[in-house]
């Protein structure tokens, strides 16, 4: 038996999720899916900052545009701290197209012009 908070809605129900993959402790069906995708693939976005050579900031906060399995965080952090990239930059430009082959990118998530 597996024990989770959802964090589908602010209700926070706290699940227990059976081998079978019975859920219990949920108030709505996202929570099911939730409890469910927690104990067989859990997933993260992942946010960051990665150097920039820019005259108003040293940091560009990026994140990815798709959950990642929990697993990669590291190998994806690892890719994300090697990059450094030059303003200009625009919210949403692509700075690493389908990291890892996960079938995620790793998006600036502010504008810095100069």
């Amino acid at each position: 038996m597996r024990k989770f908070i959802c964090i589908v809605c602010p209700k926070g129900c706290h699940l227990e999720v059976d081998d079978q993959l019975k859920v219990t402790g949920n108030s709505c069906k996202r929570g099911e899916t939730y409890g469910i995708s927690e104990a067989t693939n859990p997933v993260r976005m992942v946010t960051s900052t990665v150097k920039i050579k820019s005259e108003l900031i040293t940091r560009l906060p990026v994140r990815t545009d798709q959950p990642i399995p929990k697993s990669r965080i590291f190998d994806v952090m690892a890719e994300i701290n090697k990059l450094e990239v030059t303003a200009p930059v625009a919210i949403k430009d692509v700075l690493i197209a389908n990291v890892l082959g996960l079938g995620s990118n790793i998006i600036a998530t502010r504008t810095v012009e100069k």
